[in-house]
């Protein structure tokens, strides 16, 4: 185990310092300083190696923390890696963007903060790319079947990963210009640098992965074609549909999705040409929705330059502290404040927003909006409370309502749930034979780490299916999709 009385000797969280607000709004490169070594090592000390390691079952991966944080303790930054990878693909990316429900599960979190497990994982795997410890594994040998996978996020990485080196020929295919999904162009740089998804693609491409980027399934090649051309299919396309907001004025130039907007910044981050960008320089800037991406929003909204951001939402604040209905080791709805947050503009909880202004040029001037009451468990405007706030641009960041579902039911005819996501069994297998989904497209929204989790057990079902036994690990078990720990 890490150091039997760490826990006593370092009572304390430490985390990296986030660069100066003054400083970082004025580039795209990550928040956070360089790791310093002894920090990580005295926090990974702080693991208790408890009998139950209940950090475990927060983790979908089930990543073996105990392990990696007793390995990093000792210095043995080789050792750590190698753990970390034997359940997570792609830790770069889940120690960077993952909410960490494992720190929720911490037994230590009981009475002290919880072990600071995300900052240790990402830790172990920079040092692991920057020593040259990553390299491509790919198959000793070939097993003649074919699987294409659709979605290139980290549901359609991480079974790609896996079924190419199971041995079968693999290949991703994306609509976008670049591979990579929402890591790509829903992330902003200031929370992952594109670097890190570039390093885990390079050593895809050399482990024998195949990417089809600008290539749209369903209008370039339609999901039947595609099936019959491959031995099977897996669909990892996210759930890509955003919520709407229908209300008066929803049709007024300057209201847009959020993901139409962090699309294009991204793009021009990465150097394109992105003619008529919606950008937020010298503007009034309200993002509708208190989550992830309206976060992501906020933050890019400051790096171009926007006169002010306002942050609305429909609910009630959460709690700062853990509530007790939701006891450790639960993880709990809790009030934070992100990086975005940090660099100003005005949070508003229990907005509800009844109406879009224009002015004569059909552009919105303005938001009326009113406070968020509870009638019979729905919230809805409490008359007399509205109130204008000024905008420019708005961007509508509330949450996705499933997959793009038109060409799988014509093409394919796949079958959806009545939440709107692909309808599959047990083992991820959709009403078409041989074509599976993984991540949001099957679960709805949710977390990378699960996108990930499920990609890993989709892989596993998908080698099953084509050579009739497997040895790929599935750390979400189809027995718990059957009896419904997990939404299908």
């Amino acid at each position: 185990m890490a150091d039997p009385k760490g826990f006593l000797k370092t009572t304390e969280r430490e985390l990296p310092p986030r660069r100066p607000v003054p400083v970082r709004i004025m580039d795209w490169k990550e928040v956070y300083e360089p790791a310093d070594g002894a920090t990580v090592r005295r926090q990974a000390g702080r693991c208790m190696d408890c009998g139950i390691p209940f950090c475990h079952k927060g983790c979908p991966l089930g990543n073996l923390i105990p392990e990696w944080n007793d390995l990093m303790w000792r210095g043995e930054g080789r050792a750590a890696i190698e753990r970390l990878h034997a359940t997570n693909n792609f830790p770069e990316f889940t120690g960077r963007l993952c909410p960490a429900p494992c720190e929720s599960a911490c037994v230590l979190g009981i009475n002290q903060p919880a072990v600071t497990i995300k900052q240790v994982e990402v830790s172990i795997i920079d040092e692991a790319f920057s020593s040259g410890w990553v390299e491509p594994e790919p198959p000793e040998r070939l097993t003649g079947k074919t699987v294409a996978v659709v979605g290139s996020g980290p549901a359609g990485l991480a079974a790609a990963q896996q079924l190419t080196r199971a041995g079968h020929t693999v290949a991703v295919y994306e609509r976008d210009d670049r591979i990579g999904g929402l890591l790509r162009y829903g992330i902003p740089d200031f929370k992952m640098e594109k670097k890190h998804l570039e390093a885990r693609l390079r050593q895809m491409r050399d482990e024998g992965t195949r990417f089809r980027a600008g290539v749209e399934i369903g209008t370039d090649l339609s999901w039947a074609d595609l099936r019959s051309r491959y031995d099977a299919v897996v669909i990892a396309t996210g759930a890509t549909v955003p919520r709407e907001l229908a209300i008066p004025g929803r049709d007024l130039a300057g209201v847009h999705f959020a993901m139409e907007y962090l699309i294009e910044s991204n793009k021009a981050v990465a150097g394109d040409q992105v003619p008529n960008q919606i950008s937020a320089e010298g503007k009034h800037v309200v993002v509708i929705g208190g989550g992830d991406t309206g976060a992501d929003c906020i933050g890019t909204a400051h790096r171009q330059g926007a006169l002010s951001v306002t942050n609305l939402a429909i609910g009630k604040q959460p709690p700062a502290e853990r509530p007790n209905e939701q006891p450790w080791p639960m993880t709990p709805t809790l009030f934070e404040i992100a990086s975005a947050h940090e660099e100003g503009g005005e949070r508003t909880y229990l907005a509800s927003t009844v109406e879009f202004l224009g002015n004569g040029a059909g552009e919105v001037r303005a938001l009326r909006v009113a406070e968020t009451e509870y009638i019979d468990g729905r919230r809805v405007p409490k008359s007399g409370t509205e109130r204008e706030i000024p905008a420019d641009l708005v961007l509508i960041a509330m949450g996705f309502t499933g997959p793009d579902r038109s060409a799988l039911e014509s093409q394919l005819g796949t079958q959806f749930t009545a939440r709107g996501n692909v309808e599959r069994d047990g083992a991820y297998t959709t009403t078409a034979p041989g074509v599976f989904v993984a991540g949001d497209a099957g679960r709805g929204q949710s977390l990378i780490v699960w996108a990930i989790a499920e990609g890993r057990a989709a892989a596993a079902s998908v080698d099953q299916y084509l050579m009739g036994s497997t040895a790929l690990p599935s750390p979400v078990q189809p027995s718990d999709v059957a009896i419904g720990l997990q939404p299908a």
